[in-house]
């Protein structure tokens, strides 16, 4: 991992000023992306007890097989 790292770190110190801001901001990208879906996911597992009894229930067991 560290020879990873050092091998983009060089790589960096070759680029521009102007390159290098687009570079953080794809990480930023990156980073924001990550904690949307971390987000995402969280909100689905905390609202799934909430809907388990509208989704089981026998009115609507007809269409667990769809």
């Amino acid at each position: 991992m560290q020879s990873q790292l050092q091998q983009m770190v060089e790589k960096l110190e070759q680029l521009s000023p102007d390159r290098l801001v687009e570079v953080e901001d794809f990480i930023d990208f990156l980073q924001q992306r990550d904690t949307d879906r971390l987000l995402r996911r969280s909100f689905a597992q905390a609202s799934e007890s909430a809907f388990r009894a509208v989704w089981d229930n026998d009115d609507d067991a007809i269409y667990d097989s769809l």
